[in-house]
């Protein structure tokens, strides 16, 4: 059993081990970080593809995404620390490999004093928070960012972090979404002038229903912000009737494509009178209608079926999916309804640990064309990014894949790993067949012949832009210093 280890153990011998794991829990993670370090250190080292939109960090990064099943952005940021650990803050890795400090520790530690550019005054730094870092276990995030915003401020006061300036931090943020709900968090930061206009708008346009409208007026709020985010000018009321005037159309249904995918049973499913009106009312008499099938927004959670009927009921626009022809198709671009079964039964971006939706992804032949066929078991969505991965980044000694008639592809890393991407649609419909005739057989391509394609370029290298962005924030912050150093008035 799980916890059967500890079960006849006194509290302070839990807790003691509690201590114990988690010290070893650093120290693996340290080792991990250390490892991934020297990866990105021989994937970075050179400068021949600097220039190339898909260059050699990209490249190391989807090797670490692939093998510790994390999306790109993390495995990025996971080396951005490692290499910070190894080349900047030696004796913070010290401690981090002995498992005196956690990752939440360090992680922090790397972050405030990433804008630091000066040698001497790094060393000075690393030093100080690593004589006091072990102290900073138990503290709140933003104590904790003080007490190493102490030992930058002392020695390079122009790379702190000066996140109290809320305005340069003017964000809107979408949370994940609730499955069960079908809802999601929005919280954000803009211009007081901003914030008033929007309250206004979103206060009139929920005012504008006619009184037999069965949500509250926070309801109302709600789904005014998602007519505005549709091109719309009013809300539509739910009142029923065909005689509203104000029942005409908000354009959340029609103005802006989302592609859902659902089977036929969840376009049957009747909408829920229980999603509005006064959520302190007791639910108990409501009848909750039943709901059959599976829907699912492309590239993003599941859909509740009744929602979907809320979408239909609003004017969204249901087409049926056409299964494509088995036969190949004689030209490079798939015809529509190839692209459009490729795209829903694959869901998202195919590589390992990519969740980009299929609808922002290109087609790839599984074998360059013309060598290869176009045809639905050589296709799949590949995300831009590794697209190029595949394409540049591919064959002998890079990225190779095979892929399956069912849509299963194989992917097989630089160093030798294997990776299975399975489509999405066979996750959440697993009763769609998505099996296409095996793809006609064809010569193999020569040697470097899909070369002729050109890699996208950068207008400057990935380190010329990090210098520049650290640049930029350093020189924001030389007028709040130089404020700050100006001597009292006599």
């Amino acid at each position: 059993m799980f916890d059967n280890r500890f079960r006849r153990a006194d509290d302070a011998a839990v807790v003691a081990a509690i201590v114990k794991f988690a010290a070893e829990e650093a120290a693996a993670a340290a080792q991990r970080l250390a490892a991934v370090a020297e990866l990105a250190s021989r994937r970075c080292g050179g400068d021949e593809h600097a220039y190339w939109s898909c260059d050699g960090w990209d490249a190391a990064a989807a090797e670490v995404s692939a093998a510790m099943g994390i999306s790109h952005g993390r495995a990025s940021g996971e080396m951005d620390l490692g290499i910070s650990l190894r080349t900047r803050l030696p004796k913070v890795a010290a401690l981090f490999m002995a498992g005196a400090l956690s990752v939440r520790v360090v992680s922090a530690i790397g972050w405030r004093t990433a804008l630091v550019q000066d040698d001497e005054a790094m060393a000075l730094i690393d030093a100080a928070v690593a004589e006091h870092a072990g102290n900073w276990g138990g503290l709140s995030k933003y104590k904790l960012e003080q007490a190493i915003d102490v030992w930058i401020d002392r020695h390079d006061p122009g790379a702190l972090r000066r996140t109290q300036a809320s305005a340069r931090n003017r964000e809107v943020l979408i949370g994940s979404q609730d499955q069960a709900t079908g809802t999601s968090s929005l919280w954000g930061r803009l211009y007081a002038s901003d914030a008033t206009v929007l309250e206004r708008r979103l206060t009139t346009m929920a005012h504008a229903v006619c009184a037999e409208d069965p949500r509250t007026l926070s309801q109302r709020r709600a789904d005014s912000l998602g007519a505005l985010a549709a091109g719309g000018q009013h809300l539509s009321c739910q009142c029923g009737s065909p005689r509203c005037p104000a029942a005409e159309p908000d354009g959340r249904g029609t103005s802006v494509v989302i592609h859902v995918l659902a089977d036929a049973d969840a376009l049957a499913s009747p909408t829920d009178p229980a999603m509005s009106g006064d959520p302190s009312a007791s639910l108990e008499s409501a009848q909750t209608p039943v709901t059959k099938g599976t829907a699912s927004i492309l590239g993003g959670d599941a859909l509740p079926t009744s929602l979907l009927a809320e979408l239909i009921r609003g004017g969204a626009k249901v087409r049926h999916l056409r299964r494509p022809f088995e036969s190949a198709e004689s030209r490079y671009r798939p015809s529509t309804a190839l692209d459009e079964f490729i795209r829903m039964r694959d869901m998202t971006c195919r590589f390992p640990q990519c969740d980009r939706p299929a609808e922002h992804c290109d087609i790839d032949h599984a074998i360059p064309w013309p060598f290869g066929a176009t045809h639905p078991s050589g296709l799949r969505c590949l995300c831009r990014k590794h697209h190029l991965l595949k394409t540049f980044w591919g064959g002998e000694g890079g990225w190779r894949d095979e892929q399956s008639p069912d849509g299963t592809i194989v992917w097989t890393s630089p160093t030798g790993r294997t990776y299975t991407t399975w489509p999405g649609s066979r996750l959440l419909f697993p009763k769609w067949n998505t099996v296409t005739a095996p793809i006609p057989v064809t010569e193999p391509p020569p040697h470097g012949g899909h070369r002729s394609l050109m890699m996208p370029t950068r207008r400057r290298t990935r380190d010329a832009e990090r210098r520049a962005r650290v640049t930029r924030e350093r020189s924001l912050n030389d007028a709040q210093v130089a404020e700050r150093n100006i001597p009292p008035p006599h």
